[in-house]
């Protein structure tokens, strides 16, 4: 036996037993882990609110406490809107229930001959096995769902806490994490540091322009129609279509086209058509121009990111993922250097061809 064998087999068994030790306590604190890359990104977000406050003399601590009540305040009211009017339709639908039942089995018996009565099918329904096994399924739930409940809000607890000291010991953070690097690194993290601010505010701010835009003119176009709650439905577009990535529009337009759907089918249409319009408008018109100066991020990149951090973290992924991209494409645009690209002219016939590749070809020589 080689000498050198006996240690070796010992030292690979050391690293694969450290290599499960890590694996075990990342698994266990990976949910921290991703409070924190959120609670990152939001400081990051509130960071020129609070840098702008400070600027004007208050301190950094009650800043922060100021922008994060002024967010939670506007969180509140836009849950409390669409709380409200979820409920109010839920208790429509209650109410109006009998009614709908009647009208579909009349129906029925009116075009496929049936002979169905509504006290048959109440009966029916509530004595069935699948009905009592679902509500004792659902009474079982009951604590599991009370425990999910709980600690989400402990989650939200956790990321607000992680938020407000990322954003109320900024300039420290960033001292104590450069005074760990040599003076050439200081420089690029603080760089990185800088653009990260510059692009997920931007992006923040940018989204936040649209959704208000967006609100207002979807506010106006089914106050136009007649459409109950068309403020709180407003809201609902606006922040929906801008904040949830990928799929945020059909979300959005999916509750307005349902009620709008309940008072009249036609308005449901006119609703769907404006929907289309606007989001048209709003890619090629209003995107642009608002973007243009705080994100500047192609819409393809923007799309893959979106798919790439959805597939790795996923809905975390998701809302990171444009921010993320943004500082990255700025902090290379800053570092990578750039060349004019040699004007080869391929469209004017083969001896046009051949001159330009002549030209091109003396210039790589």
């Amino acid at each position: 036996m080689p000498h050198w064998l006996p240690r070796a087999f010992v030292l690979a068994l050391a690293l694969f037993a450290v290599y499960q030790i890590l694996s075990w306590a990342v698994l266990r604190v990976l949910t921290l882990l991703l409070d924190v890359l959120i609670a990152f990104f939001l400081a990051l977000a509130i960071e020129p609110a609070v840098a702008g406050l400070a600027r004007r003399g208050m301190r950094r601590g009650p800043a922060t406490a100021l922008v994060s009540v002024v967010l939670l305040v506007a969180a509140a009211g836009f849950f409390f809107a669409l709380g409200s009017l979820f409920a109010e339709q839920v208790s429509r639908i209650v109410d109006n229930l009998p009614r709908y039942v009647s009208e579909v089995l009349r129906w029925s018996n009116q075009h496929f001959h049936t002979d169905l009565h509504v006290d048959e099918v109440r009966s029916g329904l509530f004595h069935s096995d699948w009905v009592r096994g679902y509500l004792r399924n659902g009474a079982r739930n009951v604590w599991g769902v009370s425990v999910t409940v709980l600690g989400g809000v402990f989650q939200l607890l956790t990321v607000a806490l992680f938020t407000f000291y990322f954003a109320a010991d900024g300039p420290r953070l960033r001292t104590v994490l450069c005074s760990m690097l040599p003076p050439a690194r200081q420089a690029e993290v603080l760089r990185a540091w800088e653009i990260a601010v510059s692009k997920t505010g931007g992006y923040i701010y940018s989204r936040a322009l649209m959704a208000l835009i967006s609100a207002a003119a979807h506010y106006l176009f089914l106050q136009l129609l007649g459409v109950p709650y068309a403020a709180a439905l407003g809201v609902w577009v606006g922040a929906v279509s801008q904040f949830v990535p990928t799929v945020g529009t059909y979300l959005a337009g999916a509750l307005p086209l349902l009620i709008a759907f309940t008072v009249d089918p036609w308005s449901a249409l006119w609703v769907l058509v404006f929907i289309v319009l606007y989001q048209q408008f709003e890619n090629y018109v209003l995107q642009p121009r608002i973007t243009a100066r705080t994100v500047d991020i192609h819409p393809a990149v923007a799309f893959g990111s979106v798919v790439a951090g959805t597939s790795l973290l996923v809905v975390v992924g998701a809302l990171v993922a444009i921010p993320a991209m943004a500082t990255l494409q700025g902090f290379l645009s800053a570092y990578v250097k750039r060349y004019e690209v040699s004007d080869v002219s391929f469209g004017r016939g083969s001896r046009g061809r051949r001159r330009g590749l002549g030209r091109w070809l003396s210039r790589l020589r």
